[in-house]
């Protein structure tokens, strides 16, 4: 029944292209009146395949660069030229774009848990878990789960997390490049 169609992890689609449009129409001034984004290659974006692309960002993660891709990758797929001008392209949003996130982050209050509806794919750090350092292994879970976002559309990965600048990319992304055939994006 199409009111009740999920994505791969249970996310039923009307509710998440919902929160898609309305967290888009709340963000939307940041990127074009406060901070305006320099955007360059939204051809590229629009030739880009359904399924099975890895963009893998340079920098830190926050919030709002996960919000950002998510306003310029359907700008772009709308036909919109390195330009978010007039949010109407979220009115048919991609919904299956996904982007990596630490558990504990995901699940630590009201609007973290909205953001993850929309497409987090939630790991547990192996090295850091409620402010503290640890050594654990990698739950093959969390792999498995990345595997599914990318066979069902585009993930978005921030090998660096959040802990400090200049931090070496962990081994976790490499792994996933060779396990699954993608097209990598450095973003």
């Amino acid at each position: 029944m199409g009111l009740f169609k999920k994505n791969p992890f249970g996310h039923i689609l009307w509710i998440k292209r919902f929160l898609i449009r309305f967290l888009g129409v709340l963000s939307h001034r940041r990127f074009r009146g406060f901070n305006e984004l320099q955007i360059e290659g939204s051809e590229i974006l629009r030739n880009l395949p359904e399924q099975g692309v890895l963009f893998i960002s340079n920098h830190q993660t926050y919030f709002a660069d996960v919000v950002s891709m998510f306003h310029v990758f359907n700008a772009a797929l709308s036909g919109r030229q390195d330009s978010i001008k007039n949010v109407g392209y979220l009115w048919n949003p991609k919904l299956n774009i996904y982007y990596v996130a630490a558990k504990e982050t995901m699940t630590s209050g009201f609007l973290p848990k909205v953001f993850a509806y929309v497409g987090a794919i939630t790991v547990e750090r192996t090295w850091r878990a409620k402010g503290e350092e640890v050594n654990r292994s990698v739950n093959p879970d969390d792999t498995k789960n990345i595997g599914i976002a990318l066979n069902d559309g585009w993930v978005i990965t921030f090998p660096q997390g959040t802990t400090k600048p200049f931090k070496p990319i962990r081994k976790g992304t490499a792994h996933i490049i060779k396990q699954y055939n993608l097209l990598l994006f450095l973003l």
